[in-house]
């Protein structure tokens, strides 16, 4: 019945049209039709009417040309045309256009979408690419041939009313949500990077920048680009921070979104150069790149829809690819689950029951998350129901990660960028009407001129060739010269980068405890406000917010003091008693006054079992392994 109904609307709308046919139903004279053909201003499709596969691309088309073609039903207008044959009719659509030309077939098919905005280039392949249009007619002709078993999968793929997509609403969802992510990471740099990077800080900027100076001298520029060779004051580091938190509410409520845009792109960028190891995460480099494209989806939404695709494509495609590639046994045997939970950074207090989950579930949700990053990525480029699978796919896995695990706004941001495998009509199905009749008054249609669409064209052919040129080196092990070039020479910027998280599996936990005293004797233990210290404590909630002096001790368990030089400095600072670094503890066990020495002992950690747990009330049991670094004081 829908199928009718719309096909009568179609009808309906071109029927006037023909009506020279006469109340009688005969064609008019010869003289008529001639006439008729010469004085047509529009091309016809004429169709099969009684083709359920054809009405429904029929009315896409409609939707997607406007008034610029016209659509007939070979029913109502065949007599008109005594020179196409009624099989030929039956076969294929017809393409009549204003000179009278006659087209069938994929042609015509391509002929009506070259009146599509952006859809000319089908027709140019057609007519200008070898072997393009025997392949086109053969497919169509195949499709044809099944028109029932076609109709059902159209509906299938596309959904029973599908209509040229939009992504007004969805451009218009990503930048706000861009901008909430953009603040979150900004305030929670801004609260913590005076003990991190500022003059009385673990890691000084003003040192960082004299030395990038000294060894790279103008090349450092550009290696390093960043505000802050302009000054590097604790105030600059503020205003910083602040600035962007700042152009991140702008950014939220619509207002100068562009502008924002490119200068929160350029204010993180310069924070992360600045912040140094404390800045070197992954959901950083994807904040930048994400940025970067919001900035180019808001000068032109569908080229930027789909390279915003293209990220999450390469994002999730070489998170799981580096998983197997390097060659850890706990994700090839599919134990890899049974450790995350209990090793990861900063777990929350649901990692605890997860760990403790059977393991045949543990198991099932290791093959998961194998096939969600490996397998769903490749639906992002097939048709919309299919999308709406691999972003339902991610959506649980980043929920899953959320639910378990402390990332600051990585899996927000990753949730974010899902965004672009929707469309308009399919966020109007679940969205309130208030919210999109409200973006529908404020959107802005967005019709780039020739230079921006150029300069949009040109990121994109760099972003998607120097995405492929990391994609080979990962996946095949080289790299071609000219890939390395480009790639290299735009690395600083961070617009396209590699990524690949939990590559291998960490198998059991150290953990670095910091202690102080004031004889050498009696030591007394600093607390970290996230990382596991007494064993009493829950795991906490901190997303999306990133202590990243507490992530950086995780790494450094990982390795030697030697091998991570920030911490010594970090050791230095608690001798000093420094009111920024301590800020950025928990507990500071000497708060009116320096200690003496400072250590830092190595403890193995262990989730207790449901059994210890319930006998003692501890969440973690902790071993010691001996020490990370020997006692020292100022004097030494």
């Amino acid at each position: 019945m829908e199928e009718f109904a719309s096909d009568c609307l179609i009808r309906h709308q071109v029927g006037a049209v023909y009506r020279q046919c006469g109340d009688d139903g005969n064609p008019p004279p010869e003289s008529i039709r001639r006439t008729t053909n010469m004085v047509r201003h529009q091309p016809l499709l004429i169709y099969d009417g009684d083709c359920g596969f054809c009405i429904y691309w029929v009315r896409y088309w409609q939707r997607l040309t406007g008034d610029r073609v016209t659509y007939a039903p070979y029913q109502e207008v065949a007599a008109q045309y005594p020179e196409i044959p009624i099989a030929a009719f039956q076969r294929a659509v017809q393409y009549i256009g204003p000179d009278g030309k006659i087209a069938s077939g994929a042609e015509a098919a391509l002929l009506v979408l070259s009146h599509a905005r952006g859809k000319g280039f089908w027709l140019t392949l057609y007519r200008r690419l070898p072997g393009f249009a025997a392949i086109a007619e053969h497919l169509y002709a195949l499709i044809a041939s099944q028109r029932s078993a076609s109709y059902r999968v159209s509906l299938w793929l596309w959904g029973r009313d599908y209509e040229p997509p939009r992504f007004d609403l969805v451009a218009w969802l990503f930048l706000r949500a861009m901008g909430l992510i953009y603040l979150a990471a900004f305030v929670s740099f801004g609260v913590q990077a005076s003990g991190l990077i500022g003059s009385h800080g673990i890691s000084p900027l003003s040192e960082f920048v004299d030395a990038i100076r000294s060894q790279l001298g103008s090349l450092g520029y550009w290696r390093f680009p960043m505000v802050f060779f302009l000054d590097q004051s604790d105030f600059a580091i503020q205003a910083v921070c602040w600035a962007g938190a700042a152009l991140s509410l702008l950014l939220v409520l619509d207002f100068l979104p562009r502008l924002s845009l490119f200068f929160l792109y350029v204010l993180y960028l310069s924070l992360f150069y600045a912040g140094q190891t404390f800045m070197g995460f992954q959901w950083d480099i994807l904040l930048l790149e994400s940025g970067f494209l919001a900035l180019l989806l808001s000068l032109a939404t569908k080229p930027g829809i789909w390279l915003l695709r293209w990220l999450l494509f390469r994002f999730m495609l070489l998170s799981g690819a580096v998983k197997l590639l390097s060659g850890d046994p706990t994700w090839a045997n599919l134990s890899a689950l049974s450790y995350y939970f209990q090793t990861e950074p900063l777990p929350t207090p649901l990692a605890w029951y997860a760990h403790h989950l059977p393991q045949a579930i543990l198991r099932a949700s290791t093959l998961s998350t194998l096939v969600i990053e490996l397998g769903l990525p490749f639906l992002i480029f097939f048709p919309r129901r299919l999308r709406f699978v691999a972003a339902f796919g991610i959506l649980l896995l980043q929920v899953v990660i959320l639910l378990t695990g402390n990332y600051a706004f990585f899996n927000l941001l990753t949730m974010a960028l899902c965004l672009v495998l929707f469309d308009d009509a399919a966020l109007r199905n679940v969205l309130p009407s208030s919210l999109t009749g409200f973006v529908h008054d404020h959107v802005r249609d967005i019709k780039p001129g020739k230079i921006i669409s150029f300069a949009v064209g040109a990121f994109a052919l760099l972003i998607v060739f120097t995405g492929l040129v990391q994609l080979e080196e990962v996946l095949m092990g080289r790299i071609s010269a000219p890939g390395e070039w480009v790639n290299d020479k735009i690395e600083p910027l961070h617009i396209v980068n590699t990524y690949g998280l939990f590559a291998v599996m960490t198998t059991t936990r150290p953990e670095i405890i910091v202690e102080g005293s004031d004889d050498g004797v009696h030591w007394r233990e600093y607390g970290f406000k996230y990382k596991p210290g007494d064993v009493m404590r829950r795991p906490r909630w901190n997303f999306p917010h990133q202590p990243r002096l507490d992530w950086q001790m995780w790494f450094a368990a990982l390795g030697t003091a030697q091998e991570n030089p920030w911490f010594i400095l970090f050791m230095q600072r608690l001798l000093e008693n420094s009111p920024e670094v301590t800020a950025l503890l928990g507990f500071n066990p000497f708060p009116h006054k320096p200690p003496l020495y400072v250590r830092a002992l190595l403890y193995d950690y262990r989730y207790s079992s449901p059994q210890e747990k319930e006998a003692t009330g501890a969440w973690w049991v902790r071993t010691p392994e001996g020490i990370y670094y020997p006692a020292i004081s100022l004097g030494s």
